[in-house]
């Protein structure tokens, strides 16, 4: 995608949800959660919480490649907005775990009493889905372009 309102638009979007279904999977395993996160649009980045020892903390230890969707649970269907995504799963460290944990708890204050890793999605490719821009409308982003 090239068009800047595009991903403006994808952009407000990631800005204004708050909770990702994530899926993950290794060796044969598969798992999906709900994960609350935030976005760092200028990066194209999420940032959520999650401990080492979940089932979906463990497979992305062994696996980072990962998918997932957020959307919000829309009554008619010429309303439906949603976000499709592949990423690759990091636990941050140092000044970039800081920087996120601090977005991270600012956006969701009950974190602060939290030990758990903070977690990088670097998102790398995008399909949304706009019902509102014309039915069926689907912008795609990907970081390889």
């Amino acid at each position: 995608m090239s068009n800047p309102d595009e991903l403006a638009h994808i952009s407000k979007y990631l800005r204004k949800n708050h909770v990702l279904s994530l899926c993950a999977q290794a060796d044969g395993d598969m798992w999906c959660a709900s994960c609350f996160y935030v976005t760092d649009p200028e990066n194209m980045t999420l940032y959520l919480m999650t401990e080492l020892k979940t089932r979906h903390g463990a497979l992305m230890q062994q696996n980072p490649q990962v998918v997932g969707t957020i959307s919000a649970q829309i009554k008619s269907v010429a309303l439906i907005k949603g976000i499709q995504f592949s990423a690759q799963a990091t636990i941050l460290q140092g000044e970039d775990e800081q920087r996120a944990r601090h977005l991270y708890c600012k956006r969701f204050p009950v974190a602060k009493v939290m030990k758990a890793p903070i977690w990088q999605l670097s998102l790398s490719d995008i399909k949304m889905t706009d019902n509102v821009l014309g039915f069926g409308k689907k912008i795609f982003w990907s970081r390889s372009q």
